[in-house]
């Protein structure tokens, strides 16, 4: 019992400021993007008729960056709003569209994907900026 106070303080004194929560959760996506990129890597060859071949050194970065993006993102939850802070986990899409067609040739970004990022990224800054003007109603 002891030993799980002590783990508490210890994950408390990691608060950051609302500021800090955000970029916490735009590194959140940046490693979750990533760990899904791997993932298509790292399952290019594998077979659910054997399912080892999934265990290949790019599919576990994929999970490791994944489980490193999870952590990131309990640390920002517990020190923003979840209003402000779960929509910043769209802009995965946005990594993952912008990083995509560098590594996998087959893909590529049209007019269509281009105007869903910007509408990602005008959706998040109206979130933060209406979460802004709440603070300061009260």
């Amino acid at each position: 019992m002891r030993q799980m106070t002590e783990d508490v303080n210890a994950v408390s004194s990691l608060k950051v400021t609302k500021r800090g929560a955000i970029f916490l959760m735009l590194l959140c996506t940046l490693f979750t993007s990533t760990g899904q990129i791997f993932w298509k890597l790292g399952v290019k060859n594998a077979s659910f008729s054997n399912l080892l071949s999934f265990v290949n050194v790019l599919f576990i970065a994929g999970c490791l960056f994944y489980g490193v993006g999870a952590i990131l993102m309990l640390i920002a939850f517990k020190s923003g709003e979840l209003s402000v802070l779960y929509p910043i986990i769209a802009t995965s899409y946005v990594w993952v569209s912008l990083a995509s067609p560098l590594i996998f040739l087959t893909d590529k970004m049209n007019v269509l994907k281009w105007i869903g990022v910007i509408i990602i990224l005008i959706s998040i800054c109206i979130l933060g900026y209406g979460s802004s003007k709440k603070g300061e109603e009260n």
